[in-house]
């Protein structure tokens, strides 16, 4: 049965549901408390406060803050791999730091390896240009460079510095981590290379930021189109 203005239908709950909904769908308040704030937090990139918590699942705050503490008890006392902590202000999963050593695994698996010479020739190019897009690193190296950047940011090598004014375009730069790997004090410590590097404007006509990118590694480079 629809309103006046045709915004809403009535559900068969008799609850007003917005228009273009399917019938019968679970709202958040419909759902089981504890799976459902788990759900959440499995995707926060910050400590989710207990009101946010609440009004996503449609909760009050009391009986939010309750679950989340039963589930924090429950992960510790069943020895999970992670625990659920309130940290600044809000709620978050952690690894728990009796399994520190194998996170630590994880992490460091491979950042030892030696960087080939596709992934040296880039961070090369953006030491020496910094800071950079990558169209334009790719074009000073006539190679599409965008598997080998991922590479370096995975590396702490390189890191995100803004956006280019005219293209908005990512731009990209050496990171302390890179200085330390090198025994550098600062980038004016770096060999003169520069003058063998082809200016900016030079290659800007090669490197139209937008263009699409291809799939690459750090084991080798593909064509670019010209």
């Amino acid at each position: 049965m629809s309103g006046a203005g045709g915004a809403y239908d009535v559900t068969e709950q008799g609850g007003p549901a917005r228009s273009g909904e399917p019938a019968g769908a679970p709202g958040a308040a419909e759902l089981e408390l504890k799976p459902a704030l788990e759900a959440v937090l499995m995707v926060v990139d910050a400590p989710a406060t207990e009101e946010h918590l609440a009004r996503v699942v449609q909760r009050p705050r009391r009986a939010v803050a309750l679950a989340l503490r039963e589930l924090a008890d429950e992960y510790t006392r069943q020895g999970r791999g992670f625990d659920l902590r309130l940290v600044a202000g809000g709620w978050r999963f952690y690894a728990r730091a009796a399994y520190a050593d194998a996170v630590e695994s994880f992490v460091l698996d491979g950042q030892t390896a030696r960087l080939t010479q596709a992934a040296l020739e880039t961070l090369a190019v953006v030491a020496y240009r910094q800071p950079v897009s990558r169209s334009r690193v790719s074009a000073v190296r006539g190679v599409n460079c965008d598997g080998v950047m991922r590479t370096l940011l995975q590396r702490g090598l390189v890191e995100e510095a803004g956006t280019e004014p005219e293209t908005g375009a990512i731009l990209y730069r050496t990171t302390t981590y890179f200085l330390e790997r090198l025994g550098l004090r600062g980038l004016d410590e770096l060999p003169e290379l520069a003058p063998f590097l082809p200016e900016a404007e030079a290659v800007e006509r090669d490197s139209p930021e937008g263009i699409p990118s291809f799939e690459v590694d750090d084991s080798g480079d593909s064509q670019t189109d010209h």
